[in-house]
């Protein structure tokens, strides 16, 4: 979203929509790139990591369709602009040649920027469920952000644990 705009937020709840809608073509564009995170990775934990948490956001895009249903929306995705300037970031590392070790640390610090920005936008769609007493929106987005900090954890393991020290 762009200082300049022509959408109107006169209540939380379209601000919710929103966001709502911003998270749905995250979603998207994560699951385009993780085939590639996980096709670049030489760390078998890391790939199989890629490759669990693309299983995992295509289970968030369809939490985010019943979400979608139950406010009585059509499902449309609103540009994230966050995500693709995160993944525009990490690009760097995917057209890269190195040591696969340092390669594998560069796409967990990607991994985990982006792991960053879904945890603080899944936590405020959370709040702004709760804040509108939509408890099944809130719950819906309450286990997508648990598997968003699990995965953070899980590449926080990966790199300390093996990758960071084999790349040093």
């Amino acid at each position: 979203m762009g200082i300049f705009t022509s959408e109107k937020f006169n209540s939380l709840e379209d601000l919710l929509h929103h966001e709502i809608k911003d998270l749905y073509d995250a979603e998207f564009q994560i699951i385009e790139v993780l085939p590639q995170m996980a096709a670049k990775a030489t760390s078998p934990n890391l790939k199989q990591a890629f490759e669990d948490h693309l299983r995992q956001s295509e289970k968030h895009t369809q939490r985010l369709e019943s979400v979608f249903e139950h406010l009585g929306i059509e499902p449309e995705r609103e540009k994230c602009h966050g995500v693709a300037g995160l993944i525009k970031e990490g690009s760097t590392v995917l057209s890269a040649d190195g040591d696969g070790d340092v390669l594998d640390a560069g796409l967990i610090a990607a991994a985990q920027r982006v792991e960053h920005y879904e945890i603080a936008a899944y936590g405020t769609v959370r709040a702004f469920a709760r804040q509108l007493n939509n408890e099944y929106a809130a719950e819906l987005f309450d286990q997508t952000l648990e598997e968003e900090k699990a995965t953070d954890m899980l590449l926080t393991e990966i790199a300390e644990g093996s990758v960071n020290p084999a790349s040093a």
